[in-house]
């Protein structure tokens, strides 16, 4: 009976003790067990006294070479997209990294055709890179510019030379013009010059393909192109940037040329001419229809 009571039990290590204790306390320093009154360190004399402790604490710290990753930081600022004012990286717009350009946007521009991905150069591509994805464009865009040319060098007696052949003929061709042409009411009688605009329609999409107007022989090319493009209502990206695959240019029927942006109107073409909208052709390019 005696051992049956002892087995439920644990007797007290302490020295002169012995006691019986049902409920033991151990000691996690050196691992004996004790009775209720010397169940501390302190109590029972422990030889090892601080052990657990100590080992407690250099548990709880890790090891010493252990270093907390640092947390990344976003920073706010704007989307990425051409005139989106939206502020990313905020609590209630989150930023997306377009994969292919590198650049953060808002979640309405988050994807490739939202944000005009195609023709923007990757943040960080090298520059060698770029060169060649450019030279490679420009190629492109100059032999669209010369099989154009080639296709109007046929057509050029009958849509750009005019049908009537003397001068004086020709002068009531452009005095007709004269009555049918638009433009700003504003400019001088003296200063006006007036031709025949046309919107390409394989490289533009306008609600107008043609018209007769009027312009100040003192603009330059591209403000010509600018007033052109809003009378016959073509869509005219030129001042917010990008490639030339999306720029409209000015094509002079009778010069057969491109012309530059910064010509004199009144020093490129003359009443009666014939100027075409194009779009994605590449820069001017002097005297295309002989080349």
């Amino acid at each position: 009976m005696v051992g049956d009571v002892e087995a439920i039990g644990a007797h007290c290590k302490f020295a002169y003790c012995n006691q019986l204790d049902f409920l033991p306390f151990r000691c996690e320093s050196c691992k004996d067990t004790f009775c209720l009154d010397h169940r501390t360190e302190t109590a029972h004399k422990c030889p090892k006294e601080g052990a657990w402790a100590e080992a407690r604490r250099k548990a709880q710290q890790g090891p010493s070479n252990t270093r907390l990753k640092p947390m990344t930081t976003l920073i706010e600022s704007t989307c990425a997209s051409q005139d989106c004012p939206t502020k990313i990286n905020t609590a209630l717009h989150p930023g997306v990294q377009c994969t292919k350009c590198n650049r953060l946007y808002c979640l309405k521009h988050r994807l490739n055709e939202d944000h005009n991905c195609a023709n923007l150069t990757p943040l960080g591509a090298r520059q060698s890179s770029i060169a060649i994805v450019q030279a490679d464009k420009a190629r492109t865009a100059f032999s669209r510019l010369k099989a154009w040319g080639r296709e109007k060098q046929t057509t050029l007696s009958t849509v750009a030379k005019p049908k009537h052949s003397t001068v004086s003929q020709r002068l009531i061709a452009v005095n007709t013009l004269r009555k049918t042409a638009k433009g700003d009411a504003g400019i001088p009688a003296e200063k006006r010059i007036y031709l025949f605009v046309e919107a390409e329609a394989a490289t533009t999409t306008s609600k107008l393909p043609s018209g007769e107007f009027f312009y100040n022989i003192e603009w330059s090319v591209g403000r010509v192109l600018d007033a052109a493009a809003k009378s016959l209502q073509v869509q005219n990206v030129n001042n917010r940037g990008g490639g030339e695959d999306k720029k409209l240019r000015v094509f002079h029927i009778e010069g057969g040329r491109l012309l530059e942006f910064s010509e004199k109107l009144g020093q490129a073409v003359a009443s009666g001419n014939r100027i075409i909208l194009l779009r994605g052709v590449g820069p001017a390019v002097p005297d295309l229809i002989e080349m």
